[in-house]
């Protein structure tokens, strides 16, 4: 599977969970679990509760995605 073949989603942090999951509350009411992708780990980019984030989902499993980007 491609990266172009992702759904890209916008939501804010809802929660924190531990080990670097966050809870997102997606625009469309949809709650999805996401982690920080591999480049924002890279730059240290920090995500708080409140921030709006892009979400890369699989078609296939819809509760679980990437956090891409912070707006």
């Amino acid at each position: 599977m491609s990266r172009n073949d992702l759904i890209q989603l916008e939501g804010v942090v809802a929660k924190v969970l531990g080990g670097g999951t966050m809870e997102i509350q997606c625009d469309n009411d949809l709650t999805i679990r996401g982690v920080l992708s591999g480049r924002m780990k890279k730059h240290r980019t920090k995500v708080m509760v409140g921030d709006r984030v892009q979400v890369s989902v699989s078609p296939y499993d819809t509760t679980h995605g990437l956090i891409t980007y912070r707006f």
